[in-house]
C-alpha cells in the first residue's frame, strides 16, 4: 500500500479548480496559516475532511477507499 498524503491531494484539488488559500481559510472560519498547516498533513481529521469535500464538491474519501483496491 503506497502511502496517501491527503494535505497535497487537497492543495492539488484546490488548484485545479482554482481556489486560493484565503477562500478556504474563509469558508472554514480559519486562518490562512491553518490552510497551509492542513496542505503539509499526511492524515486528517474526517469531519474537517467532510467540510473540505463538501466545500470542493470533491470525495477525498473516495481517495481512502482507492487505496484498498
Amino acid at each position: 500500500m503506497k502511502t496517501m498524503h491527503i494535505g497535497q491531494l487537497i492543495k492539488q484539488e484546490m488548484d485545479k479548480q482554482g481556489k486560493t488559500v484565503s477562500w478556504l481559510a474563509r469558508e472554514l472560519s480559519y486562518c490562512r496559516t491553518n490552510v497551509y498547516k492542513i496542505y503539509d498533513k499526511k492524515s486528517i481529521d474526517t469531519d474537517l475532511l467532510l467540510r473540505i469535500s463538501i466545500l470542493l464538491k470533491h470525495d477525498f474519501f473516495a481517495c481512502y477507499s482507492n487505496e484498498l483496491k
